[in-house]
Formats: structure tokens, C-alpha cells, sequence
């Protein structure tokens, strides 16, 4: 046997560059969704498609998110992300627009589910739009924020030499259409996709603005809009008896100031099409909030759980209730303490940035992840809106996964290359305790007449 070789396959880790804190994080996040998806997922068994069938397409798909992560982290150009980037706002307006108008552009075409426009179909391939709008927001405000601060937006001066245009060369109108107004049209373009989308998104940007450093007065300011723009949209709903903006009538009836669906479920009559609807409605989050209480603080073990029969699509939006319910408190903390040790190790990589676009990209992919993880644990906590929320590289799905990917591919690339950059500063510096070579030939000297006398008192020091 090639001991050689062996020893270089256990020692894999030490050939990847960039942050090891970050690999093992998505290395356990990526087995801990084989063994969630392996148990959770009887419902999607059928006389046609075992769960070792369902399991073997989560393990492409982790496959296929693991490439996508390694050819990103292979990119060692910040220009590339940059480039990328610029086309951000533009790719999520296009998509966007092809849901809320239904168009069916060539292979692709819009489709919607529980009324809500959220996928494109490109052949037999589903598209989750929202979560390609998330990284491709984060990263368009990432490097729109840096080129405003460098003042480089060259298409802007290039108009603003007419004489009619001059003001676009002003500030407040770079900050207007490069930042504030893709802000503004993301987030109403998102609402016929789903209110909790883009609450979500809408927070995301304004989180990764104000990390980025821009003006508080003017945070203040585009989110007043924002408001007003919500609030706008509800008027609209009400005003056109719910044909206009109808997922503002799921937000209301989810909130915690709507209809309450517990009390419709108590007062109905069992059998009746009334106890059958508000049934379904209350499903998921009891059924959450019961293998909550039933996985204690150990679990019941692998393949224990009972909710995954009852609660619909527990593999995607539940996951974390499931894991509590099968691996217990102490699953459910391992988890958490895997996305928040993402936060700590993401805000050690933008202190070794030079680069502005990636400080802001790397804060805003990292606050991201760490964010949409905590918002599906608080819903399957049943604490806040109901979402459709996935738990970042361990629900079950593929093009969700894969975005995820894209974001941890990013983190990656960038925290490989501040690594080098704190290794080219380590290798220039002085060494922190220096000997002169003729220091050393005198300490050497005096080893040798140490160890050639038997009195240590002998020594003349």
C-alpha cells in the first residue's frame, strides 16, 4: 500500500486554499442534508421512486453544488466578481419581469406555486427566482456602492457632458439610479412573488447598504419609500376587492393580526369543508412546533420522527423542526452554531480585504446565508410571518442549493485571496526575534562547552 498517497487523501484539507473554518462549514452542512433528506422524505416515495432514488438526486445535487463552489473558488481575479456583478440588477429586473407578466419566452416560461409566480421553467429544469435575486442583489450593491465611491460610473459622465444632462453627474443622482431605484424596483416587482420574498429581499439590500457604509439620513430616506410603496399596494389590494396584488391577502390572513386559522379549526365542526381548510392551513406550523416538543433534548433517534407523515414538504420549509424532532436540542444547536461561526469567520476574511467590492460582498453573502437560516428556524419556531424560507445547503432542492453554492463559492474565492495577501505581508515582515549570525555562532559556542563539562558552576556566562 502507497502510505504517500493515503496520507495525502486524509490531509486533503490542507491543499485548499482559502478559509478552512468556512470549508468544514459547508462540508457539514452538505452531510447533514444526506442524512436529514435520507429520513425526511417518505412523502415522496411512490410505487416508481424509492427514498434511496429521492436521496441519490440530493446527492448530485450536493455534487453539483460542491463543483460550482470549487470552480468559484478557483477564480483568483476580484475583477471577474466585479464584472459579474454589474450585471446583477439587470438579471433579477428580466426575470422579474417575465414572472409578473407570464411571458413564455422560447423554453422559458413563468409558474407559479400556492398562487405565488416564484419559478421559471427552462425545459424540465424549475428555477427558484428569488433565491438568484438574492445573490445577484447583495453582489450588484456590493460593487454599485464601491464604484459610487470611486465615482467611476462612466456611462453617467459620458451623458452627463450634454448640456441638457449635466445633473446626472451629480451625486444624488448616481446614488438615485445606480442604488436606490434598482432598490426600490426589486422590491415591488417582488411582491406578486410572494410578500415574505420580498420583505426578505427588501431587508437583505438595505442590511447590505448599510454595512457597505452609505449614509444613514439616506437609508432612512429609501426606506420611508419603501413603506410608502407598501403601503401603496395595500390600498390597491383593498381598494380592487383582492384582484390587484393578491399575496397581500396571504400576508394579512398569515400575520399574527389576521384571521386567526387556530380559532377557525376550534369553532368548526369536524368533517366539514370549513375544519378541512383551516386544517390544512395550521398543519405545517403545529406539526413544526410538535416535533419541536417531541425531540426533547436528545431526539428519537434516527428515523424516529412521526411529523414527517403529516407535516407537507417537511424536507424543505420544516427541516429544522425535523432535525430537533429525530437528533434533538442538541442537532437544532449544532446547526445554528454552524451558521453563526459563518458570521464570525466572514467578519475575520473583511478584515484582511483591501478591496471595498469585496468587503461589501462578503458582509452581504455572509448576513445573507446567516440570516435566511434564522428566519426558517424562527418560523419552524412559529415565531414570525409564515415564510418558504429554505434552510441554506441542507433543505431538500436543487436550484435553491445551487444558489447557495454560488454564494459560498464567492466567500471562498475572496477568502482565498485575503489569505495570500496576509502570507505576501507575513513573508516581508521581520521576524519578530532576530539573531545576528555571529550572536548565534557565540550561543552555539557555548552549548558545546555546556555539554562537555560535567560542572554546570564551570561555565563563565
Amino acid at each position: 500500500m502507497d502510505w504517500k498517497k493515503v496520507e495525502e487523501r486524509v490531509n486533503f484539507m490542507d491543499r485548499l486554499a482559502g478559509d478552512k473554518v468556512v470549508w468544514i462549514i459547508v462540508l457539514s452542512l452538505c452531510l447533514i442534508s444526506m442524512v436529514a433528506i435520507f429520513s425526511s422524505t417518505s412523502q415522496l416515495a411512490t410505487e416508481t421512486t424509492t427514498r434511496i432514488d429521492i436521496v441519490r438526486t440530493q446527492f448530485f445535487t450536493i455534487l453539483g453544488g460542491l463543483a460550482v463552489i470549487f470552480c468559484l473558488y478557483k477564480i483568483n481575479n476580484i475583477k471577474v466578481f466585479k464584472w459579474l456583478s454589474q450585471w446583477g440588477f439587470l438579471l433579477s429586473l428580466v426575470m422579474l419581469l417575465v414572472l409578473d407578466l407570464k411571458l413564455h419566452i422560447g423554453p422559458i416560461e413563468s409558474a407559479s406555486i400556492n398562487g405565488a409566480r416564484r419559478i421559471l421553467k427552462v425545459g424540465g429544469f424549475q428555477i427558484h427566482v428569488f433565491e438568484i435575486i438574492k445573490v445577484a442583489m447583495v453582489m450588484y450593491l456590493a460593487w454599485a456602492v464601491e464604484t459610487y465611491r470611486k465615482g467611476e460610473f462612466k456611462l453617467l459622465e459620458k451623458l452627463s457632458e450634454i448640456d441638457r444632462l449635466h445633473f446626472l453627474g451629480t451625486d444624488l443622482a448616481q446614488k438615485i439610479i445606480y442604488i436606490y431605484a434598482p432598490i426600490l424596483i426589486v422590491c415591488v416587482a417582488s411582491l406578486p412573488g410572494g410578500n415574505s420574498n420580498a420583505l426578505f429581499i427588501a431587508a437583505l439590500m438595505f442590511l447590505t447598504i448599510m454595512l457597505a457604509g452609505m449614509p444613514f439620513k439616506d437609508i432612512l430616506v429609501i426606506g420611508a419609500l419603501g413603506v410608502l410603496l407598501l403601503a401603496g399596494c395595500i390600498g390597491i389590494y383593498f381598494a380592487s376587492g383582492g384582484q390587484k396584488f393578491e399575496r397581500i391577502g396571504t400576508m394579512v390572513s398569515g400575520s399574527r393580526f389576521g384571521n386567526g386559522n387556530e380559532e377557525i379549526f376550534i369553532q368548526s365542526q369536524r368533517g366539514t369543508q370549513e375544519y378541512q381548510k383551516a386544517l390544512d392551513k395550521i398543519r405545517q406550523p403545529i406539526g413544526a412546533k410538535l416535533a419541536i416538543k417531541r425531540g426533547g433534548f436528545f431526539g428519537k433517534g434516527p428515523g424516529g420522527s412521526a411529523q414527517k407523515y403529516v407535516v407537507p414538504v417537511i424536507y424543505e420549509d420544516y427541516i429544522f423542526s425535523f432535525i430537533i424532532e429525530e437528533y434533538g436540542l442538541i442537532g437544532g444547536i449544532l446547526v445554528i452554531i454552524l451558521y453563526i461561526s459563518l458570521l464570525a469567520r466572514a467578519s475575520i476574511i473583511v478584515r484582511n480585504c483591501d478591496d471595498k467590492f469585496a468587503k461589501y460582498t462578503i458582509a452581504g453573502l455572509s448576513v445573507m446565508i446567516s440570516a435566511q437560516a434564522m428566519m426558517h428556524i424562527l418560523v419552524n419556531c412559529d415565531v414570525g410571518l409564515l415564510t418558504g424560507q429554505t434552510l441554506p445547503l441542507i433543505s431538500y432542492g436543487t436550484s435553491a442549493f445551487l444558489c447557495i453554492s454560488i454564494a459560498f463559492g464567492v466567500i471562498l474565492s475572496i477568502s482565498r485571496m485575503a489569505t495570500r495577501k496576509v502570507e505576501r505581508e507575513a513573508a516581508k515582515a521581520d521576524p519578530i526575534v532576530s539573531f545576528k549570525e555571529d550572536d548565534v555562532k557565540d550561543r552555539l559556542d557555548l552549548l558545546n562547552e555546556y555539554e562537555s563539562v560535567d560542572d554546570i558552576e564551570e561555565i563563565e556566562l
